[in-house]
């Protein structure tokens, strides 16, 4: 089908139709004004029923009759589009929430490990996520409280790896969701409204509700493109940094070293790292853990910084001191003679 409405002609543009309507696509839809809007822009794009994409719905079960209500408005409107819809519930395809760390947390790590499982169990390339220019906003603003590197500033990535064959991907990202929701006002589509989204209690809502309200009334009526374009040059300049710590990966970093007292350790190279900035030695090291998947939760910049001194002052072939250190999750250091060896105790 052709798109009818501007905002269908802009989807189409963002992420053209012949990009994914020939492979098998799963879309998150809670209910909300977002999630609902690129559903009904998607099945207009869709050139053939027969290659329509699949709907999952997650029930995170914290709203009760609320939010059986809104699995019974997506199942329904699914129906009625000829969507297939995959439901699944906290506790069932995954566990209870509010397990381990905040409720936010929790719930988000639930509802995607349901995304990931379904989208391999029939195949999905892509799971579509609808998260707004707004969404990105807020975001990047969390990251600057919490505290972030150039990467935090960069937002949320357009699209990322879920697992080896799957990508998440965010076509709305130049999206706001005042423009969504004129877009189901003009084609008389209803949508859910989440009442926990207006709880204060959650530091999302607070900066949603209140931080940025306040920014932009007292400080700069356009924060929120001034976020964004935050976001946009720390993007860019992420994606001169990345190729650059790849490199030094290659170059200078060896993976499951075949060392007897230490099997499956890491052993990098300090001899060429001496003279490179400590930002790029403290990404490298970033990237040697992601790529043996230690946990990464407790390292803070003291952390890294004192990994990368080390590597820095190990670069000598020469130098006969020895530094042992252990960092979180018990990852032991040992840097000695131009190089650092690291391993999981």
């Amino acid at each position: 089908m052709s798109p009818t409405h501007p905002l269908e002609l802009k989807l189409a543009t963002s992420w053209p139709p012949e990009n994914w309507q020939d492979l098998t696509v799963l879309l998150a839809v809670s209910g909300g004004s977002d999630s609902i809007a690129i559903l009904r822009a998607m099945s207009a794009l869709c050139r053939k029923p027969s290659n329509r994409f699949q709907v999952a719905h997650f029930n995170h079960g914290l709203r009760a009759a609320e939010a059986d209500r809104d699995e019974d408005f997506v199942r329904e409107l699914c129906r009625s589009l000829q969507v297939p819809c995959i439901v699944g519930r906290a506790g069932r395809c995954c566990p209870p929430l509010g397990v381990k760390g905040s409720l936010e947390a929790s719930a988000r790590d639930a509802r995607y490990a349901f995304l990931q499982e379904q989208a391999e169990r029939i195949g999905a390339r892509y799971v579509v996520a609808a998260h707004t220019a707004d969404d990105q906003a807020e975001t990047i603003l969390h990251r600057i409280i919490r505290g972030t590197g150039i990467g935090g500033l960069a937002g949320m990535p357009r699209a990322r790896k879920l697992g080896p064959a799957v990508t998440l991907i965010r076509p709305l990202l130049d999206f706001h969701r005042q423009e969504l929701r004129d877009y189901l006002a003009d084609i008389g589509q209803d949508y859910r409204e989440d009442t926990s989204n207006s709880d204060t209690r959650m530091t999302r809502n607070r900066i949603r509700h209140e931080l940025l309200p306040m920014l932009a009334d007292r400080f700069n009526p356009s924060v929120d493109q001034a976020l964004l374009r935050l976001g946009s040059l720390a993007g860019e300049l992420q994606a001169v940094i990345d190729p650059l710590v790849e490199q030094l990966f290659h170059e200078n970093v060896i993976v499951d070293v075949d060392d007897t007292e230490h099997p499956k350790s890491v052993r990098i190279d300090a001899r060429h790292l001496a003279h490179e900035p400590s930002y790029l030695v403290r990404k490298l090291l970033i990237t040697v853990w992601r790529h043996n998947n230690w946990p990464m939760q407790a390292m803070g910049l003291d952390e890294w910084s004192q990994l990368a001194e080390m590597v820095k002052s190990s670069a000598s072939t020469t130098s006969a001191t020895v530094q042992r250190r252990i960092f979180p999750a018990n990852i032991a250091a040992i840097a000695k003679s131009g190089s650092l060896l690291l391993y999981r105790g």
